[in-house]
């Protein structure tokens, strides 16, 4: 368990799956997800046990907890680890719509950052944003990402073609 002064990171349990599946099936939440077809609470599961074993899945999912309450309000992932040259992508949702704006993303995105460095000995984090999404831009900004790319029109949405934004956070300075 990882925690900070908002919330805490924990390992995602079975007990979890219902939440997950609700915030994955939302089709709100799929523009940011990049999700077209929703999941079954058997795929949700079949998630949770892949994403507990980083070392040979790349994936690590943690719950977002509140610490006054305990309650479950987003998840964070580390996905295509690559254990080798050090690096991953990171994402965030925070699924609980009236849990967002309060920093408990900025504190995720720190704490996963740390683990990333310290425990997994991971040099670098990336994420891809779509360009109108300007809250998790800012966010990510906020949190110490730069920006190191773009890739023009690689999304389709709705019928239109929007750029992905690339953003890296180097963990480690090598000497």
């Amino acid at each position: 368990m990882l925690k900070g002064d908002k919330i805490i990171l924990r390992a995602v349990e079975p007990s979890d799956a219902t939440t997950l599946m609700l915030w994955e099936n939302d089709m709100d939440n799929w523009k940011v997800t990049d999700t077209e077809v929703p999941f079954s609470l058997q795929g949700i599961m079949q998630l949770i046990d892949q994403q507990q074993h980083i070392r040979s899945t790349g994936q690590l999912r943690f719950m977002i907890c509140e610490l006054s309450s305990g309650n479950s309000v987003g998840a964070i992932d580390l996905y295509d680890a690559d254990f080798r040259h050090g690096n991953a992508s990171i994402g965030i949702l925070i699924g609980d719509v009236s849990a967002r704006k309060k920093g408990y993303a900025a504190q995720a995105i720190q704490l996963m950052s740390e683990y990333a460095a310290k425990i997994l000995d991971l040099y670098t984090v990336q994420c891809s944003i779509q360009a109108s999404n300007i809250e998790s831009i800012q966010l990510f900004e906020k949190s110490g990402f730069t920006k190191v790319g773009v890739r023009k029109d690689w999304f389709r949405l709705n019928g239109k073609r929007e750029d992905e934004i690339i953003y890296q956070l180097c963990l480690k300075r090598e000497s």
